[in-house]
């Protein structure tokens, strides 16, 4: 299982993945899902999973080619004019990649081949996007109405989201409020677990340098992990009784 979100901000975009993978209780390992490539002073594009870990290693290792030398690899997300067209072009070898596993047989909604994408980025010239890809190609755009994407795990962690998400928010808070949401999750599903990759990006700067992982003994993790559980339990306290009596 994974659990990754990308968030849009009044003055950026903000990523964050976990990195579990498991084959069954016992084979549990940690996979990168976030990848950024990127050109200084032009774009950068970000790029998170989940889904099939064959698929989605397969979906980067191709854009991954077809942005490299020679020249005449192409189509490239490091030529497209905008992130529309990216997301456009994600969506169309992800596709690529699913028909290929399936033997060419066409599209399965049911696929044990599937995979979902977050995609998010900026070309010079034009605003920060964010998108989610499906499975089948196509993809929708996150707005004001819909201003950060879930892929993976994303019940146990959409409340808090759901109930703090400001678009104002500095980059601290919207930090603590992934933190939140993912702690959440990871105590709800042990599918889903730390180190966590997480990725700043603030808008024309055109640098994917604020990024990092935060692991166990992170003790910025423990105190928002630890504060959180705790201010629940005094919310939840200081509720009133319910009272039998008055039913």
């Amino acid at each position: 299982m994974t659990y990754c979100v990308g968030m849009t901000l009044k003055n950026g975009l903000v990523f964050m993945s976990d990195t579990r993978t498991n084959a069954g209780v016992d084979d549990i390992a940690s996979v990168k899902k976030m990848h950024t490539w990127t050109v200084e002073g032009d774009r950068v594009i970000t790029l998170m999973t989940a889904g099939n870990l064959a698929t989605t290693q397969a979906l980067v290792s191709l854009l991954s080619e077809r942005s490299m030398k020679p020249k005449k690899r192409d189509p490239s997300i490091m030529k497209a004019p905008t992130m529309f067209q990216v997301a456009r072009l994600v969506g169309d070898t992800l596709r690529e990649v699913i028909q290929a596993n399936e033997g060419k047989k066409g599209q399965r909604t049911d696929s044990v081949f599937n995979a979902t994408v977050i995609l998010g980025g900026q070309i010079k010239g034009m605003p920060p996007r964010l998108f989610m890809v499906y499975p089948e190609g196509n993809f929708i755009e996150a707005s004001t109405d819909n201003p950060f994407f879930q892929i993976g795990e994303t019940k146990y962690g959409k409340p808090i989201l759901v109930r703090a998400y400001d678009p104002e928010m500095s980059y601290e808070d919207a930090m603590k409020l992934l933190l939140v949401s993912f702690d959440s999750t990871m105590k709800a599903n042990l599918s889903v677990g730390l180190p966590l990759d997480y990725e700043i990006y603030e808008t024309d700067s055109y640098d994917a340098s604020r990024h990092g992982r935060i692991t166990t003994d992170n003790p910025h993790y423990r105190q928002i992990s630890d504060g959180w559980g705790d201010a629940i339990k005094t919310a939840f306290l200081s509720l009133p009784d319910y009272n039998f009596d008055a039913e």
